[in-house]
């Protein structure tokens, strides 16, 4: 396995009164997958926001090299979906330094094409973004990720909303960019986790398990983290 992007050592993460993360040591592999799993509630989002900064901390959280590039795609994007704004426009936001009433370059706009190309949504491109499905919104969210030309992808559940197919098309996208850049995504889906993760972090307030999915997923790990009605499903995962 890669050596580690990312290293956390004792995180301990405290939201008002509540101890989220206690004691967390764990490591991300470079340019591998890593898939944070757990019961609702474990502290799964907790850890990934910690990791872009949004969370005070103790312990500490290493980055090797140091000062990554981050893209993230958030569970879902909170708008209003009577804005008038395509899909190109979304993406050009970044991009462009002047107000979007005045046009768009021809530069832009084949980035966003090739952009979109390549995640098989470039019919979408003057799509208004309200009227996109959950599965489309991924989609563009994980290419405005990927604009950013980013060295760490942080998905939060981006399967979220999504419908089989939809889910299978983000995964394999997910699958094609991983060699180039380093993805953590957090993962309620188990059977995705252990056929998509490189590496898999085990997550209930604390670190139950970390390694290889063939190594996390054993009936004793997922009993600890979720429960026993979980334990007999270790074949199954």
């Amino acid at each position: 396995m890669n050596p580690p992007l990312v290293k956390l050592e004792n995180l301990e993460v405290t939201l008002g009164r509540y101890p989220v993360l206690q004691g967390v040591s764990c490591k991300f592999p470079a340019k591998r997958q890593t898939v944070i799993i757990g019961p609702n509630g474990a502290g799964k989002s907790t850890l990934v926001q910690t990791i872009l900064g949004h969370w005070n901390y103790l312990g500490s959280i290493t980055f090797d090299p140091p000062g990554p590039r981050f893209g993230y795609v958030p569970q879902r994007l909170d708008f209003d979906r009577h804005l008038p704004l395509t899909v190109l426009e979304f993406l050009a936001l970044p991009l462009t330094v002047k107000p979007l009433w005045l046009g768009l370059s021809k530069k832009i706009k084949e980035e966003a094409v090739e952009l979109l190309s390549s995640l098989e949504a470039e019919h979408l491109i003057d799509k208004p973004l309200g009227a996109l499905s959950g599965g489309e919104t991924q989609r563009i969210l994980l290419g405005a990720a990927l604009l950013s030309k980013p060295d760490l992808l942080i998905l939060d559940e981006p399967n979220a909303g999504t419908d089989i197919q939809g889910e299978k098309l983000l995964c394999d996208l997910i699958d094609s960019v991983k060699e180039n850049l380093t993805v953590i995504m957090v993962s309620h889906d188990l059977p995705t986790a252990k056929a998509h993760g490189d590496w898999v972090i085990c997550l209930n307030h604390r670190v139950i398990a970390q390694g290889p999915p063939e190594e996390v997923f054993k009936a004793k790990t997922l009993e600890s983290a979720f429960g026993l009605h979980y334990g007999p499903q270790e074949d199954s995962v």
